[in-house]
């Protein structure tokens, strides 16, 4: 009775396996939905009439088995094939339609068939579309799209895309995330309606960070809808960036300058200026900021008096022309006396591509100090040369800066009264050649040298000529040392004795 009760325990456990493995086998659920969907693996077949689901194949992908009519199914299909029909009615009139997919790396697609009042719905691999008229990656135009380095993309008047390249997929994905909806427009809409088309520079936001992706966007009208292009321009636009911060910095250093700066660019239009150069040309900021030609711009400095007024317009159009041209050299260097008194220093220096760049330095205090100096020592020569005594005048490093004329008679210097460059040594032998031989020169030529315990004192030289002079030293300020001969009025004990012999 056991064996009996164990056997038929057996069969029953075995029926049940049979029966489990004869049944049809479902694909396992998955929370996403669509063609795209890991689960789908097998080809979906609906028949609609009119607008009413009348039969369906049996469902390999997930979310499509609560299809009732044609607009669930659009529904579920819009995200991936966005360009399906609203309604029946246009595969009736066309008689076969194909969909394809949003995304042109898969190759899946819909295909719409109309067979006597009957719409036949195939959702199947490319590869496997019986339509003569689907593309297919050998023919060059899909081709070009699919492999193009840079987002192509379709646009409706609903402003939902409804066919993109591989580029764009891929540009989705970064800025938004892997499951973005590809059919959401990732540029937005051109603000301006009425001009839709055109090249336009747009951002796109990277999702989770503060990063922005940079294009040179194209919108191309084409019968309902717009074709758009998109080219990165990162590079550019961080290279723009980078020279203008670049230029930020180079501005407000040389807003520290005293020295005015105008720099030309290659089409000889005003590309930076410093404050300097307004207040020392004073030019108004507006005309500045608005980038005027070299010649505009020298035009305005001749108007406001600010260079020296030409003798005529012709000669001083043709000097600014060998300016510019001196500039491009580098060569270009001239001290302008203004009307008004100023003196201003103005060079030309050539720069990178092309460009050249002018500085404009107020020196009116330095020549009117140089001025003052010249003429102070024009007063004080005139005076020296007033004078009866001979005034050597030798420098702290032992150089004879001037003389007065009273020297140039005794010792016949032929040398032009003023600086010279001699030293004592050379100096003090050119005395000793015409003095009798005497000490007191190499004691005068110690004395210049010295530093140290310098008083004043003077000696009697006899010239060769007779003449007596008095020899006096002084040491002044600063190392200085004041040599000064006076002819003596009475003839020393010496002189007499060679008289009486003779």
């Amino acid at each position: 009775m056991a064996d009996w009760i164990i056997l038929a325990t057996i069969s029953l456990v075995s029926c049940c396996f049979a029966v489990l493995w004869l049944l049809p086998r479902r694909a396992q659920r998955d929370k996403s939905f669509g063609l795209f969907s890991n689960t789908s693996l097998f080809d979906a077949v609906f028949l609609f009439d009119g607008d009413q689901l009348i039969s369906h194949s049996d469902f390999a992908l997930a979310g499509l088995e609560h299809v009732g009519n044609w607009q669930d199914l659009r529904r579920l299909l819009q995200r991936d094939f966005p360009t399906f029909p609203e309604t029946p009615d246009k595969v009736r009139d066309r008689g076969n339609l194909v969909v394809s997919a949003i995304d042109c790396t898969i190759e899946r697609e819909v295909v719409c068939e109309w067979i006597e009042g009957v719409v036949r719905v195939r959702l199947c691999e490319s590869a496997k579309a019986p339509s003569a008229g689907s593309a297919t990656p050998s023919e060059p135009t899909r081709l070009a799209m699919d492999l193009a380095p840079y987002p192509v993309w379709l646009v409706g008047n609903d402003n939902r895309v409804q066919w993109c390249n591989a580029a764009y997929v891929t540009l989705v994905q970064k800025a938004r995330d892997q499951d973005a909806d590809l059919t959401a427009p990732l540029f937005a809409s051109p603000e301006d309606a009425a001009r839709p088309t055109g090249k336009k520079r747009v951002s796109v936001d990277v999702a989770d960070t503060d990063r922005k992706l940079w294009f040179d966007l194209t919108r191309i009208e084409h019968e309902n809808s717009h074709l758009c292009y998109a080219v990165d321009v990162n590079a550019i636009v961080e290279a723009e960036t980078a020279q203008r911060k670049f230029v930020q910095t180079m501005t407000k250093t040389f807003a520290q300058l005293s020295i005015g700066l105008a720099i030309f660019d290659r089409n000889r239009q005003l590309a930076l200026f410093n404050p300097a150069l307004i207040d020392l040309t004073t030019l108004p900021p507006d005309f500045l900021s608005c980038r005027p030609s070299l010649s505009s711009f020298f035009d305005r400095l001749r108007d406001q008096h600010m260079m020296p007024e030409p003798k005529n317009y012709r000669s001083w159009r043709r000097q600014m022309n060998d300016l510019l041209e001196a500039a491009e050299d580098g060569n270009y260097h001239e001290t302008w006396s203004l009307p008004s008194g100023s003196v201003y220093s103005v060079s030309g220096r050539p720069h990178p591509d092309g460009a050249v760049a002018f500085l404009f330095e107020d020196i009116t205090a330095e020549i009117t100090l140089t001025r003052r100096f010249r003429s102070e020592m024009d007063l004080m020569q005139s005076i020296l040369d007033k004078l009866a005594d001979a005034i050597a005048v030798f420098a702290d490093d032992g150089t004879l800066a001037f003389t007065n004329y009273a020297y140039q008679k005794l010792w016949g210097d032929a040398q032009e009264i003023g600086f010279q460059s001699e030293t004592v040594t050379d100096v003090t032998r050119r005395w000793q050649d015409l003095c009798v031989a005497t000490p007191v020169l190499g004691e005068v030529r110690d004395f210049v040298e010295m530093r140290e315990n310098r008083a004043e004192w003077t000696a009697e030289i006899q010239m060769r000529s007779g003449i007596i002079v008095d020899c006096t030293v002084t040491p002044v300020y600063n190392g200085a040392t004041i040599v000064r001969f006076t002819r003596s009025e009475f003839p020393s004990k010496s002189t007499e004795m060679e008289q009486i012999s003779a």
